[in-house]
């Protein structure tokens, strides 16, 4: 398919106008015009760049780009190595931030939920991106933790009573800590995201709000999997997710 068609389909999709985001979401480096091997990955750096380009890749679709909002503008240093390795092999980067955490289907949020059995009830915080609802089974905290440590491959972070029955989630990937009060509003048990601040400990300590911080990274793998598996699939696109060791 042509670039311009990949770009078209995935902005109806992720209805990308409805969101004021913190980076451009769509084409960040244009490439060359045909594609037929997309590559995804949660960010763009280095790594992910030169694997995808060696495996053949005409366009690499990311939930993290670049361009930033309040970054140094300035084309220069890993920047320019990372956009000059897109260029130099006429490689498309497209990034998709908070409309693939939105996604009812294919984002983040969604498909962290479906990993973990929650039934989603409704939507708070920013732009409505974060979830809450209840657990299919209610269980302890401890085995919702060791539920998330298999599904994720990696064990996470838990402030709160292991005992504690928990039915009630919120959860939103990435670095949502800020939400955890606006979650605890809506009356949960536990709240989930990727990181934890050095506040949250003492606000779940002092509310008996359970919290959980299962990786930036690893909450944030789902997503874009999704949307490469999606394309592939409508369009007849060879597709291969390329995953980094980030412990973050």
């Amino acid at each position: 398919m042509k670039l311009n068609e990949l770009r078209d389909y995935n902005a109806s999709l992720l209805q990308t106008t409805l969101f004021k985001d913190y980076c451009p979401n769509g084409v960040q480096v244009e490439g060359r015009a045909e594609v037929r091997r997309i590559a995804t990955a949660v960010t763009a750096s280095q790594q992910v760049l030169e694997e995808a380009i060696a495996w053949g890749a005409d366009a690499i679709l990311v939930h993290h780009g670049y361009f930033w909002r309040n970054e140094d503008a300035c084309i220069a240093g890993i920047k320019k190595r990372r956009i000059a390795t897109l260029l130099n092999n006429e490689v498309s980067l497209l990034a998709y931030h908070l409309p693939l955490d939105a996604h009812a289907e294919l984002g983040n949020n969604a498909r962290l939920g479906k990993l973990l059995g929650l039934v989603e009830q409704g939507r708070f915080g920013e732009q409505n991106v974060a979830c809450f609802g209840v657990l299919e089974t209610p269980q302890t905290l401890s085995l919702f933790a060791e539920q998330i440590g298999h599904g994720l491959q990696r064990m996470p972070q838990v402030i709160g009573d292991a005992c504690k029955v928990i039915s009630r989630v919120g959860w939103c990937s990435g670095g949502a800590q800020g939400y955890f009060e606006a979650a605890i509003a809506q009356g949960v048990d536990v709240f989930l995201t990727g990181e934890i601040s050095e506040a949250s400990f003492h606000l779940a300590n002092e509310t008996g709000v359970a919290f959980i911080a299962a990786g930036h990274h690893a909450t944030e793998r789902l997503g874009i999997q999704a949307l490469g598996e999606h394309l592939a699939g409508r369009f007849a696109l060879e597709h291969h997710f390329f995953d980094q060791n980030n412990p973050v």
